[in-house]
C-alpha cells in the first residue's frame, strides 16, 4: 500500500513541477517506442496500445475523421453518437435549416432517433490501422535519383499501394501519404461510413457565443459542439442512407468524466491535425510576413465587408452565406494573428539560427557537403524568384477561383463539359453532363446572385487595382478591350447572359449543349482566365530544386540532430498530442486562468450585438446556478478550459482525454498569442482552447432537455487524487527538491 501511495505522489509531484509545453503531433504507431514513458511520467495510466492497437478495441477506434479530414469527432455511446465541434457541424445545420426551420439560429435536438436527419453527402472514417511503406515507395531510390524518375516510380508505387487495399475485399481504402518532405512513406487504411444523421447542436448564440470577436481568444465561453449518429446496415458495415439503417456499434467508445481538470492534469488530445509547416525556412517566414500574409487578409476583408452587407439586410441570405461567412472569417483573422506572431516571437530569426547551425554541420564534413551543402541555396533561390509574384498568385486563388462563388462553380463545370465533350455520342455526353446537377443542387441552394455580384465586382476591382498588369489574367484584357475598362459593364452583362448563373438556364444548357454556346459564356471565361492565372504559380521553374532542397534539408536535420524525436508535419492523418491544463501569462502583469466559467457569459451578455446573445432561458438558469452534476465543487459551472497541447486545424472537434481514457473536453481553436504556432511551436504561450465536456452534459440534459442523449452516455465520476491530496510533509520536501 506505501509502495503504492510513494508512486502516486510521485506521479503528482512530475505534475506539479514539470508542467511544460509539449510539442509534437505524432504518429499513432511511435507512441510505444518514443512517447509512452514520458506520457506515463505525466499521468497516463494507460499503455501505448490501448491507445493504438490493430488487433484489439483501442482509443483510435473512438476517433473519427469527418469528410476527408476537414475536422474530427469522437464516439461517446455504444449507438454510435458523435460528438464533434459546432463549427464542424456547421454546413450541415445550415443545410437542414430553412428560415421556416433554422435549425443554426434556434439549434435542434433530435428527442428519438427517428428524428434524426439525414446529412446528405457527410461521412465519417475509422482509421483500421498505419503500415510504414517506406521501403516499398523507396526501392532503389536515393538522392542521385534524377527528379523525374523518382517522381513518376514514388507515383506509381504509391498508387500501386493503394489499389491493393482497395480490390482486397474488405471494403477499406487506403491513402499513402508522404512524411518529412518525401523521406518517409506510409499507408493508412480507412473504414468509412455514408449514412450519418444530425442528431443536435445549441443554438448559434450558445455553439457560436463570441462570434468573430472572440475566434482565437481566451478567455473563451463558446458551447462549440454538435451530434450526430452513424448509421450502418444489419451486419455494421458502411451503407448509403436507408431507412432501415440501424446505428453503428463501434469497436470503442469514450466515457464521459464529470470529474472536471485541474492545473497540472494531464490531457491528450487525438484527431486529424491539417496541416503545419514547422520545418519552414527563414525565407519562407519572411514572405509570409511581407507578402503572402497580408494580401489574403486585404482580399477577405473585402470579401467578409460585402457578404455582411447583404447578410444583414436579408434573413434568406444570412442563412445562405452563414457557413461561407464563417469560413472566410476564420482564416482572415487566423492570418492576421500569425503575422503578429511571427514577428513578435521573432521566428525569423530562430529559424536563421537553426539554418547556421545546419550550414556548419554540413561544412564540417566533405561527404554531407556533397549531398547538403545545395539545399538552403535551392530553396532560397526558390523565394527569391516567387517574391516579385506572390501577391498575384495569392489574389489569383483568393480574388480569383475561390472568391465570388460563381469562379469555382464554373470552372467545376467547365472541366465536366470538357470530359462530356471526349465521350462517344450524345447519351455518353449527356450522362456525363448529368452528373453535375447533384453539385448544382447544393450551388443554388446556398447561392445569392446579388450577392455573388457584388462580391465579385468588388474583388475583381481589387485584383485590377493591386497587381501589376503583366501578372493578370488575360480577362481584364477582354475588360478593357470591349467593356473599356468598366469591371461593373463586364460583371453586369456576366450576369445577365451566363447559364451559370441560374439553375434553369443551366439546366436548359445541359439538356441541349452547345460548344458554340459554351465558348461564349463569359462565366465560363472568366472562370478558365482565372485558373489559367493561378495554375501558373505552380510553373515555376525553381520548383523542382525547390522540392529536392527542402527534402534534403529536412533530412538532413534528422542526422545533424540523431537523438531528437521528430515528428512529422501535420497532414490529415491521425495524430496524438499530450500535455498538461494549465494557465499562461500572455503578456507583461496579465495573467489567464485555466477556466472559464458560466459567470462569464452573463458577464459578457449584450443581446444587441448579435455575436453576444444570451436568451433568457440560459440567462436563467446560469444566475440561479441550476447546474445539477455538471457543476464542480465549487457549485460553478466550467465552461471551457485551456492545456498546452499541440493542435492545428482538423483538430477542431477532437477529443481532451484524460489519463485513464475519459473524455473531459473537445477541442475548438487555438490562443491569439500562438498563432504562429503552425510555423513555429511557442513553448510558454501555446494553449488548446476546450470546452468543458461537463458545460456540453448540461447544455444537452439541463437546458435543452434531451434526456435521451445523456441516458446512452456512460459517465465517470470518482475522486481523482489531486495535488491538493498531496500530505503537507510531502509537499514541502518536494519544494526543497525543486530548490
Amino acid at each position: 500500500m506505501m509502495r503504492k501511495l510513494t508512486s502516486i505522489v510521485a506521479l503528482l509531484l512530475v505534475t506539479i513541477f514539470t508542467a511544460q509545453a509539449h510539442e509534437g503531433m505524432w504518429l499513432m504507431h511511435m507512441l510505444k517506442k518514443i512517447n509512452e514513458a514520458e506520457m506515463q511520467n505525466l499521468g497516463l495510466n494507460l499503455t501505448a496500445d490501448d491507445i493504438y492497437n490493430i488487433n484489439n478495441a483501442s482509443l483510435k477506434d473512438a476517433i473519427v475523421r469527418l469528410n476527408g479530414g476537414m475536422c474530427t469527432a469522437e464516439i461517446i455511446s455504444g449507438e454510435g453518437l458523435v460528438l464533434t465541434n459546432h463549427h464542424c457541424g456547421y454546413g450541415a445545420i445550415q443545410s437542414l435549416s430553412t428560415v421556416e426551420n433554422d435549425y443554426l439560429t434556434n439549434g435542434f435536438w433530435a428527442m428519438s432517433k427517428d428524428q434524426e436527419l439525414p446529412i446528405e453527402g457527410f461521412e465519417v472514417s475509422f482509421l483500421d490501422r498505419i503500415e510504414d511503406v517506406t521501403t516499398r515507395v523507396l526501392e532503389g531510390i536515393d538522392h542521385s535519383t534524377p527528379t523525374a524518375d523518382r517522381a513518376a516510380k514514388i507515383g506509381e508505387r504509391m498508387q500501386a499501394i493503394q489499389a491493393e487495399i482497395d480490390a482486397d475485399g474488405s471494403g477499406l481504402s487506403g491513402e499513402v501519404k508522404s512524411f518529412y518532405y518525401g523521406n518517409e512513406f506510409y499507408l493508412f487504411v480507412y473504414n468509412t461510413y455514408r449514412d450519418v444523421r444530425l442528431v443536435g447542436n445549441p443554438p448559434e448564440a450558445i455553439g457560436k457565443y463570441g462570434g468573430d470577436t472572440d475566434n482565437w481568444m481566451w478567455p473563451r465561453h463558446t458551447g462549440d459542439f454538435s451530434l450526430m449518429r452513424i448509421y450502418a446496415d444489419k451486419d455494421n458495415k458502411p451503407a448509403d442512407y436507408s431507412a432501415d439503417n440501424i446505428p453503428l456499434t463501434p469497436k470503442h467508445h469514450l466515457p464521459v468524466s464529470l470529474n472536471g481538470v485541474q492545473d497540472g492534469d494531464f490531457s491528450m488530445i487525438m484527431g486529424y491535425p491539417g496541416s503545419t509547416d514547422r520545418f519552414l525556412s527563414s525565407y519562407g517566414v519572411k514572405q509570409a510576413i511581407d507578402l503572402h500574409n497580408p494580401s489574403v487578409v486585404e482580399v477577405r476583408d473585402m470579401k467578409l465587408k460585402t457578404m455582411k452587407k447583404h447578410m444583414d439586410a436579408d434573413p434568406a441570405v444570412r442563412l445562405k452565406y452563414a457557413a461561407k461567412h464563417a469560413q472566410t472569417a476564420n482564416y482572415w483573422k487566423y492570418y492576421i494573428g500569425q503575422t503578429k506572431g511571427l514577428k513578435r516571437l521573432d521566428v525569423y530569426n530562430q529559424k536563421k539560427e537553426l539554418e547556421d547551425r545546419f550550414t556548419s554541420w554540413v561544412e564540417q564534413d566533405p561527404k554531407r557537403k556533397s549531398v547538403y551543402g545545395e539545399a538552403l541555396p535551392m530553396i532560397e533561390a526558390y523565394y527569391k524568384s516567387t517574391d516579385a509574384t506572390e501577391k498575384g498568385n495569392v489574389y489569383a486563388l483568393e480574388a480569383g477561383l475561390i472568391g465570388a462563388d460563381i469562379t469555382l462553380f464554373a470552372f467545376r463545370f467547365s472541366r465536366t463539359f470538357g470530359a462530356a465533350m471526349k465521350q462517344e455520342g450524345p447519351e455518353a455526353q449527356a450522362g456525363v453532363l448529368g452528373g453535375f446537377s447533384e453539385r448544382a443542387d447544393g450551388f443554388f441552394k446556398d447561392y445569392d446572385m446579388a450577392t455573388d455580384r457584388d462580391i465579385l465586382t468588388q474583388l475583381l476591382t481589387m485584383y485590377k487595382k493591386n497587381i501589376p498588369a503583366d501578372q493578370l489574367p488575360d480577362i481584364f484584357a477582354l475588360i478593357d478591350s470591349k467593356y473599356k475598362g468598366s469591371i461593373e459593364r463586364f460583371v453586369e452583362k456576366m450576369y445577365a447572359t451566363s447559364f451559370m448563373v441560374d439553375r434553369t438556364k443551366l439546366d436548359a444548357f445541359i439538356a441541349k449543349p452547345s460548344q458554340k454556346a459554351y465558348d461564349k459564356d463569359l462565366a465560363i471565361k472568366l472562370a478558365s482566365s482565372i485558373y489559367d492565372a493561378y495554375a501558373a504559380s505552380f510553373s515555376n521553374p525553381e520548383q523542382e530544386k525547390f522540392d529536392i532542397g527542402y527534402r534534403l534539408f529536412v533530412d538532413g536535420l534528422r542526422k545533424m540532430q540523431p537523438k531528437k524525436a521528430f515528428y512529422p508535419d501535420a497532414n490529415s492523418t491521425m495524430r496524438l498530442t499530450y500535455g498538461q491544463v494549465g494557465d499562461y501569462y500572455p503578456a507583461d502583469g496579465v495573467h489567464y486562468d485555466f477556466v472559464t466559467t458560466a459567470n462569464g457569459i452573463i458577464e459578457k451578455k449584450d443581446n444587441s450585438n448579435p455575436e453576444f446573445v444570451v436568451d433568457d432561458k440560459l440567462d436563467r438558469m446560469i444566475r440561479a446556478k441550476q447546474f445539477g452534476q455538471y457543476a464542480d465543487e465549487n457549485g460553478e459551472l466550467i465552461v471551457c478550459f485551456i492545456s498546452n497541447n499541440d493542435i492545428t486545424g482538423g483538430n477542431s472537434g477532437s477529443p481532451v482525454i484524460n489519463g485513464d481514457g475519459h473524455l473531459i473536453g473537445l477541442a475548438f481553436d487555438g490562443n491569439w498569442e500562438a498563432m504562429s504556432g503552425d510555423i513555429a511551436f511557442e513553448q510558454e504561450l501555446q494553449r488548446t482552447i476546450s470546452v468543458d465536456i461537463r458545460y456540453v452534459m448540461w447544455v444537452i440534459g439541463e437546458y435543452a432537455g434531451a434526456k435521451n442523449l445523456i441516458d446512452e452516455i456512460d459517465f465517470v465520476k470518482t475522486k481523482p487524487v489531486r495535488a491538493t491530496d498531496i500530505p503537507a510533509d510531502a509537499k514541502a520536501q518536494a519544494t526543497d527538491v525543486k530548490k
